[in-house]
């Protein structure tokens, strides 16, 4: 009896259940903590994402589906399972696209109304990374799910893929966005200065013009009414977004404006982000559509990168230099680390000179863009909100 029991405590040990490809992306989850906490990558992203992905390689049954819970006999789902259907559903990217309304300011964007066309700039990365998608074999609703990566905006990612029914890509689509999210000050960088000149970099641009509290209020409702009339798709993430601005501005529900953009934004970043973490058992992850998705994610970043690099060129030739290029790179919605990727390029030319509020305009409008484009690519499959 003795020896059964040993025999039975050592056959429910992860040692003998786990397989090689487990380990493998426990390594890759130590890697992203050491990037988070070592490094400073994006920990509010990482850290939960990266030990998601520890504890479900450690665990499978952590995210057992309840179909599957059934069959093997069990009370209940897997844990990171029923946080996994607040994704699904899309609930927590709208709820975090609340908090981002209410942690931003929208007044760089609007003293500069041209910063729209910036951001507008830094989309075309997701359709080439569409018609790339295409080529390399996926269908048309898996390969807008997975080209809006290039936008750098995971909830945005999570619920398209969500709503075009692109559920077992979802995890390596959400790994790959948020990572590159991460990774910004790595790799706009080398696409900025290939693609500008020392002159063009050393722009110094003029003082935003002050911004009234009242077109910040109306901001919030005039795009919400244009945009959701034109593309009634984007209602939840565009919805959101300007219901947490118009809190944040509004100056009468400071409890709602702090709720949005600090309790509950953090509980929602744990929710998704072990969630999204626990999506990348061995089994789901290490594949070869994987590969793809990761290699489609860079294309997307990078084409959206230069796009808007090269806008703000045109930019500023129109303009008789009065606009420095670099503040393009900030069109991808990672907000606001592209706006501040953009400031440490043009300060290195320069230290005297500062971007960062300039570059602030193209960032938030790259938000709204990449909603945008979600809306678009929901409207052209046929899916409702």
């Amino acid at each position: 009896m003795i020896l059964d029991t040993l025999q039975n405590l050592l056959n429910q040990t992860g040692f003998m259940s786990l397989e090689w490809g487990n380990y493998v992306m426990i390594l890759v989850a130590l890697i992203f903590l050491y990037l988070a906490i070592g490094k400073g990558f994006e920990p509010l992203l990482l850290v939960p994402i990266s030990f998601g992905m520890l504890l479900v390689n450690l665990f499978p049954d952590i995210m057992q589906s309840i179909a599957d819970a059934k069959a093997a006999g069990n009370a209940a789902a897997g844990l990171f399972h029923y946080f996994y259907l607040l994704d699904e559903w899309s609930i927590l990217p709208s709820l975090i696209f609340l908090g981002v309304g209410a942690m931003t300011d929208f007044g760089p964007l609007i003293a500069n109304p041209k910063s729209f066309l910036l951001g507008a700039a830094a989309q075309i990365g997701i359709f080439a990374a569409y018609f790339f998608a295409i080529l390399m074999g996926f269908n048309g609703k898996a390969a807008a799910a997975i080209s809006i990566i290039g936008g750098a905006d995971g909830p945005t990612s999570i619920f398209l893929a969500g709503k075009l029914g692109q559920t077992d890509l979802m995890g390596p689509i959400a790994v790959a966005a948020y990572s590159y999210m991460s990774l910004v000050p790595i790799i706009q960088p080398p696409i900025m200065r290939l693609l500008t000149t020392k002159k063009e970099r050393a722009i110094k641009m003029e003082q935003l013009r002050p911004v009234s509290k009242l077109e910040k209020i109306l901001f919030p409702v005039v795009v919400t009414i244009v945009v959701v009339l034109i593309l009634p798709t984007t209602a939840p993430l565009v919805g959101m977004l300007m219901l947490g601005n118009l809190f944040r501005e509004s100056g009468v529900v400071k409890q709602l404006s702090e709720t949005a953009s600090n309790a509950l934004m953090y509980i929602v970043v744990i929710l998704l982000g072990t969630s999204v973490g626990a999506t990348t058992s061995a089994a789901n992850f290490l594949n070869i559509s994987t590969l793809k998705i990761v290699a489609l994610g860079l294309v997307a970043f990078a084409v959206g990168t230069a796009a808007g690099v090269l806008f703000g060129k045109i930019m500023c030739k129109a303009t008789h230099g009065k606009v420095n290029p670099l503040i393009g790179s900030a069109g991808v919605s990672a907000v606001p680390m592209a706006a501040r990727v953009s400031q440490k390029v043009g300060s290195e030319t320069d230290p005297t000179n500062f971007l960062l509020m300039h570059a602030m305009g193209p960032n938030v409008a790259g938000v709204i863009g990449t909603a945008v484009v979600a809306g678009t690519f929901m409207a052209i499959f046929g899916v409702g909100i």
